[in-house]
């Protein structure tokens, strides 16, 4: 479906915001509460002088600011996603209806097609805008006024590929964002090596749990964003190819159901 700029746009804004909402809320009410209790628990053991009991807990792992940054930039990502695949699906069930109603066997010629572009300009606007009915339009249009099955074969191809394009470019938000999480993830580690390093003297004095707390957010954060980033290349690359095959069974349709039934009478015009 070829998407309305400013319905993908308030989409997507409406997205993050909602992103921002529910992962926040997480943190606030869950995460940094139940972490929070952790750290209290080896800070005192610390006083106590007994041995502290490192908890890998997800509570931990996941508190910080970045992490906290990376899910919601995921979550994002998802969403956007899932409204391109959405469209994509649209686009794919239109080859469930008649669109040509040409029987097998039959030949379509130049003053024919003006009456096969009926059906289809009788669609709704928000179909006729699906890649499959205006390939199929243009090139009954083009085949009408040229009498060419070459320039109609031209016109298929043009369509595909711009269409083709056109979608790989809306993926760009989608592949900034998967680039932008591991980014986020090292601005941990370098944020917790540095709190690390400021609080050294206090590990020659045997307090170990701040230097330790700040080795966990630089490590934490880039295992965070590293998972996260495998996981978002993973649904990418699954709708791009559903993307491509979109555009390959379109073509695919217009050469079997229009292309090969295109007659000229004579020869065929230069």
């Amino acid at each position: 479906m070829k998407s309305n700029d400013g319905t993908e746009f308030f989409y997507q804004l409406f997205s993050l915001i909602l992103a921002i909402i529910v992962v926040h809320a997480l943190f606030v009410t869950v995460i940094r509460p139940e972490a929070e209790v952790l750290l209290k628990m080896q800070q005192a053991q610390q006083i106590a002088g007994s041995l502290v009991t490192e908890q890998r807990s997800i509570y931990l792992v996941l508190k910080d600011y970045e992490q906290e940054t990376c899910l919601i930039l995921m979550l994002w990502a998802l969403m956007i996603m899932a409204y391109k695949a959405y469209c994509t699906f649209q686009e794919k069930s239109m080859f469930d209806q008649t669109m040509l109603s040409v029987q097998a066997g039959a030949s379509i010629l130049p003053e024919d097609a003006r009456n096969l572009c009926r059906p289809l300009q009788a669609l709704p606007a928000d179909k006729q805008q699906m890649l499959a009915p205006r390939a199929l339009l243009i090139s009954l249009k083009r085949f009408a006024a040229t009498g060419s099955i070459s320039a109609v074969a031209a016109a298929i191809r043009n369509i595909c590929d711009s269409e083709s394009d056109r979608l790989d470019s809306e993926l760009a938000m989608v592949r900034y964002i998967s680039w932008a999480i591991p980014s986020i993830g090292f601005i941990g580690t370098v944020r917790g090596i540095g709190d690390a390093l400021s609080q050294a003297h206090k590990a020659v004095e045997g307090d170990i749990v701040g230097i330790t707390t700040s080795l966990g957010v630089a490590f934490n954060s880039t295992f965070i964003a590293l998972v996260i980033s495998i996981f978002i290349m993973f649904f990418t690359h699954q709708l791009q190819l559903m993307q491509e095959r979109l555009v390959q069974r379109t073509q695919d349709y217009c050469d079997n159901n229009l292309l090969n039934h295109l007659r000229i009478e004579g020869n065929e015009p230069a």
